[in-house]
């Protein structure tokens, strides 16, 4: 009897294992089937002055990989545009406006810049920034992680080209339909978490170390500044001698040489989180080595209104 027991158990050992191998397989094979836009993993490429990645997303938590393979520094910000306008409306009524008065600016006319930046549409005044990355520099990636409503957005970036035109003037501008599916995406777990408002600028909450770190953006307030848009956080690694004065100009792009190619000396960009609404959150990674860092916002004086945090990794 106890010979038939043990064979009895040997045999139900082994037929238990096939299935057990079967049922990792389907779940391996499900897991494949499901496409990255349904992960919430989306793709950007910029090889010169285009946006390469989907044309249609899906709504919720979504991480941005943006691969910098131009020789130009570029960001990434997804515009929410109110409900009828699209990237036709943008280039009608939009771009001629901000290309008149920066060439204006370029003259050294900011009274008739003024009133070229006047003739934006109302409408204009709608459109929803909902983040994005960072400033990135050529040949690196950006990962920023953002949740977005469904609706018609216009990606963009309006870093300017050495004679002052605009990245968005010359193909950087891309119409995407984000729809009511939603992602599977959850938001990853942060490392650092930093605070971000017009009262009290950038405040760092956690010391930084070297390795990954996920950093958590609060956007605890937003306004907008004389340059038409709010503030965002931008990770920058600076050499020991480069000027942080000549960062906080170029970061101005009301100034002539401001976001302007060539971007000034000793300075990496490495991403961050493109403008988000008041009480909305981001995040953003980035591989810190030893080094000096800046946390800095792309608006004007950016270092006068506490919108700039200094810190080493050891």
């Amino acid at each position: 009897m106890r010979f038939y027991v043990v064979l009895f158990t040997v045999v139900l050992i082994a037929s238990c294992k096939p299935k057990e191998k079967q049922n990792d397989s389907i779940e391996q094979h499900q897991e494949l089937q499901i496409s990255p836009l349904k992960k919430g993993e989306v793709s950007v490429l910029t090889q010169s002055m285009e946006f390469i990645t989907a044309d249609t997303l899906m709504s919720g938590w979504n991480t941005l990989i943006y691969e910098n393979k131009s020789t130009e520094v570029h960001f990434l910000l997804m515009d929410l545009y109110p409900a009828g306008k699209t990237v036709a409306d943008t280039k009608s009524d939009i771009l001629p406006p901000f290309d008149e008065g920066m060439k204006l600016i370029m003259e050294g006319d900011m009274e008739n810049a003024g009133a070229a930046f006047g003739k934006l549409p109302e409408w204009f005044q709608q459109v929803q920034f909902k983040g994005g990355t960072g400033l990135i520099s050529p040949k690196h990636t950006a990962k920023s992680t953002v949740y977005l409503e469904p609706g018609t957005y216009i990606m963009e970036c309006y870093v300017k080209m050495f004679n002052g035109e605009w990245h968005t003037s010359h193909g950087m501008l891309k119409e995407i339909i984000v729809t009511d599916d939603s992602t599977i995406h959850e938001p990853p777990t942060p490392t650092l978490s930093l605070d971000i408002s017009s009262t009290d600028g950038i405040v760092l909450n956690d010391s930084v170390t070297s390795g990954k770190q996920i950093f958590k953006t609060n956007f605890l307030d937003q306004t907008v500044y004389e340059h038409f848009i709010g503030h965002d956080v931008n990770l920058v690694r600076y050499e020991n001698n480069a000027p942080l004065d000549s960062l906080t100009q170029w970061l101005n792009w009301m100034h002539p040489r401001g976001l302007r190619s060539p971007a000034p000396e000793g300075f990496t960009f490495l991403g961050g989180m493109n403008n988000l609404p008041a009480g909305a959150h981001g995040f953003f990674e980035a591989d810190l080595t030893p080094g000096n860092y800046v946390l800095i916002s792309e608006v004007p004086e950016a270092d006068k209104k506490n919108l700039m945090h200094i810190f080493t990794v050891k």
